[in-house]
């Protein structure tokens, strides 16, 4: 079996992650855990005009997840509501150059925390 690498610019997000840090002034925030290896994601997103105009997190777990969350965030930044939630774990594990079969987990982490932050803030503003 081949061992399995990460691409230089994975290695760069993980050692020098973009923002990085609970955001005070969010509009949405998700909070999701892999219950296979435990690596959590805290995604927080400001929103305006149905446009996320900054996102941060707060990750828990191996280089993969921190880097595909630092990636999600610059990835996030000035997309529409609606082109943020369809971008799926495939276009996050390649925005830090693909990763090992055994960590695409961390690819759906980032997914599954966008879909949540916009879904929930969908709701409170449905509520209003």
């Amino acid at each position: 079996m081949a061992p399995e690498y990460y691409s230089a610019t994975l290695i760069d997000h993980f050692e020098h992650p973009r923002n990085a840090g609970a955001m005070e002034d969010a509009d949405a925030e998700a909070y999701v855990v892999n219950p296979v290896c435990g690596d959590s994601l805290r995604l927080f997103l400001k929103i305006e005009d149905d446009r996320v105009q900054r996102a941060s997190f707060l990750t828990s777990g191996c280089p993969a997840s921190i880097a595909t969350s630092s990636a999600a965030t610059e990835m996030l930044a000035g997309r529409s509501l609606e082109d943020a939630e369809a971008l799926t774990r495939d276009d996050y594990a390649e925005a830090v150059g693909g990763l090992p079969k055994s960590k695409v987990h961390c690819s759906v982490l980032a997914a599954s925390a966008v879909r949540q932050a916009i879904g929930e803030w969908r709701k409170q503003r449905a509520a209003v």
